[in-house]
């Protein structure tokens, strides 16, 4: 089994990046006591997530924001999932997920793939093209970032590469939370491994309202989040993952070469 924590922290009206890094400190320590192998936090929680960014924007992927992830990393002996903007050398930047082990080395950076063209995230950051697996305490990790969850390819291609849980760092607001609620289980359930989403708390802005929310690959909810503030935890079991995907091989069951087919006949 592999114990892991989903840090439901604000990430809007806190007053300064220092202060959201001593709050995600705090939670890092209680997840490492209570524990847990990792800790997830959400999309862009230190600064807030903004689709508005300039192009100079960010820092390189071993910049101090990851170094503080690091050094919270090391001190409490569990692997820390943060989020950056990372600069694009001379591209626009990137929306970053990395992934710092217990030692405080990064071992995996995810970019987010499909970039919010309704706020038009599209227009100001350059989209990730490639996917990130990474294993801790025995189970094998996959990252999605906020609205790659609307995009059921990208979870089969977890599914295929072996991940036994993505993670899913996000943004997601009040105004789509039911909708969150709804494709967190659904991608679960079509891939038969964990899914664990880990959302902004509520905030005085009011435009999150956390729910952060973990399903089995039966696309059963195992543990899901209040509003505010909290440190949620969730229990992996990789045989798990293993034995569903035998006892429903829809995986293997898979029409790739119809589908090939399909695809070149639009």
């Amino acid at each position: 089994m592999t114990k892991i924590a989903l840090a439901q922290v604000t990430a809007e009206g806190r007053g300064s990046p220092a202060a959201a890094l001593e709050t995600a400190s705090l939670m890092t320590e209680e997840a490492a006591a209570a524990g847990a192998s990792l800790i997830c936090f959400p999309e862009q929680f230190v600064t807030g997530w903004s689709p508005e960014i300039s192009p100079e924007s960010g820092e390189p992927l071993d910049g101090p924001l990851t170094a503080a992830f690091g050094r919270m990393a090391q001190e409490s002996g569990i692997a820390v999932v943060g989020s950056i903007v990372e600069a694009g050398q001379g591209r626009r930047p990137k929306n970053t997920a990395v992934v710092l082990d217990a030692d405080g080395e990064i071992i995996a950076a995810y970019a987010k793939i499909h970039l919010f063209s309704p706020d038009g995230e599209d227009c100001n950051y350059t989209a990730g093209d490639r996917i990130a697996t990474f294993t801790v305490d025995g189970t094998t990790f996959g990252l999605a970032v906020c609205y790659d969850l609307r995009f059921p390819e990208v979870f089969r291609i977890y599914a295929l590469a072996g991940a036994e849980c993505v993670l899913v760092p996000a943004a997601w607001p009040c105004l789509r939370i039911r909708h969150w609620e709804t494709l967190l289980p659904a991608r679960a359930l079509e891939n038969r491994f964990y899914v664990a989403g880990v959302n902004t708390a509520g905030g005085s802005g009011g435009v999150y309202c956390g729910g952060s929310l973990a399903a089995d690959p039966d696309g059963e909810v195992i543990a899901k989040g209040g509003s505010g503030e909290e440190v949620i935890f969730v229990d992996l079991d990789p045989a798990a993952v293993h034995e569903a995907q035998r006892r429903l091989p829809s995986l293997s069951d898979r029409r790739s070469d119809l589908y090939h087919r399909l695809l070149s006949n639009l």
